[in-house]
């Protein structure tokens, strides 16, 4: 029996997702030591000590079931941004939110608007539906959205955005969004997906929540895994009008989000002194690694999430190989149809400087 031919129809043409290795089983398999990782978009200071202090508070209860409802970090959440409850939906992770939307609205039967370059669980979410993914070319890396207009029919029911976008870092305005939203018909479900909001300068942060107002088919996806750097515990979460969260919350596992990750996110929701200590590195990192590329003559695409996309003008997996022997891990990004590309995440000032002379070695710079 080839249970392949029985699967639903999107999922016969999905590949698993091909994790990397440990990297203490790289270290023994290269026979080095002390590699860093600059792969994964994660926060280079580890996890906070405010989280650790929730986590420790909570430990005696794990033998209960986790809130299913996350009442206090609902809470938190609404109070620091002016929020209702009701408006809130837990997730496991940004990802997660993305399959509880595209499970709530998406079906066969309809068309999802999202960018060449972004980030690829939309179209996974869109293909395991068997859903029409109209795919709107890059307009330099990023979100072409007078394309995403054009494309809109009677048939699309969302579209999709990450703002910063990965793997691209690209961004779009306040404004660009919201002239976007203006023009987009309210039937249409616009997903913003806003995962490294943290990193942009508060001065040009799109005011995502203010447009809920106006705008009820808007949905805005955050994650702790990144700036809060809870990505071990996986929570997240979408904001909505209430309608529409109370329609998520009837797909929704009432225990998708575990205790500790809870008890975690409630303590850092107000530990801005970490916020601001994790963007003001990542600012830093970023200038450092967009001058040396500059000074070089090295194409990147500037960036506003915690990584940079370096243009090497030749086919990247060769470098990242050089890279990876010298015990620096980027990320190649040929999946996403970039094979000269490397993303560069911002680690500490050391480790930045380490990727450069590693980097600086291989090409002979």
């Amino acid at each position: 029996m080839k249970f392949l031919t029985i699967a639903n129809a999107g999922v016969q043409h999905l590949s698993p997702y091909q994790a990397g290795k440990p990297i203490e089983e790289l270290e023994r398999e290269l026979g080095i030591s002390n590699i860093i990782k600059l792969a994964s978009n994660e926060n280079p200071f580890g996890f906070p000590e405010s989280a650790k202090q929730g986590i420790r508070e909570a430990l005696d209860d794990l033998t209960r079931y986790p809130d299913a409802n996350g009442f206090y970090f609902k809470q938190a959440v609404a109070k620091k941004f002016g929020l209702g409850s009701e408006q809130i939906t837990l997730g496991n992770g940004s990802n997660d939110l993305l399959e509880l939307i595209f499970q709530t609205f998406v079906s066969e039967k309809d068309e999802v608007i999202f960018s060449q370059y972004t980030f690829i669980v939309a179209p996974l979410a869109a293909q395991a539906r068997n859903a029409k993914a109209r795919v709107i070319p890059a307009l330099d890396y990023g979100h072409d959205l007078n394309g995403f207009l054009a494309a809109v029919n009677d048939k699309t029911k969302l579209i999709y955005i990450a703002n910063p976008n990965n793997p691209t870092g690209t961004f779009l305005t306040h404004q660009q969004i919201e002239q976007f939203l203006t023009q987009v018909p309210s039937n249409v479900l616009v997903v913003l997906d806003e995962a490294y909001t943290e990193f942009t300068a508060a001065s040009e942060r799109v005011n995502s929540f203010e447009l809920l107002q106006r705008y009820p088919n808007l949905v805005v996806c955050r994650t702790l895994s990144k700036a809060y750097g809870l990505a071990g515990l996986r929570i997240g979460y979408a904001v909505s009008n209430e309608e529409i969260a109370g329609l998520f919350n009837r797909v929704r596992q009432p225990f998708n989000c575990n205790s500790l990750a809870l008890a975690a996110g409630i303590a850092v929701m107000n530990d801005d002194s970490f916020i601001q200590k994790v963007a003001e590195n990542n600012r830093q990192g970023v200038e450092l690694l967009e001058r040396f590329f500059a000074d070089k003559g090295l194409a990147y695409i500037p960036s506003k999430g915690n990584f940079v996309m370096l243009d090497l003008g030749q086919p990247a997996l060769p470098i990242y190989e050089a890279l990876l022997r010298k015990g620096v891990i980027v990320r190649p990004v040929a999946g996403y149809g970039l094979p000269n590309h490397l993303r560069i995440s911002i680690g500490l000032p050391e480790e930045n400087q380490r990727f450069l002379t590693a980097l600086s070695e291989v090409l002979g710079l």
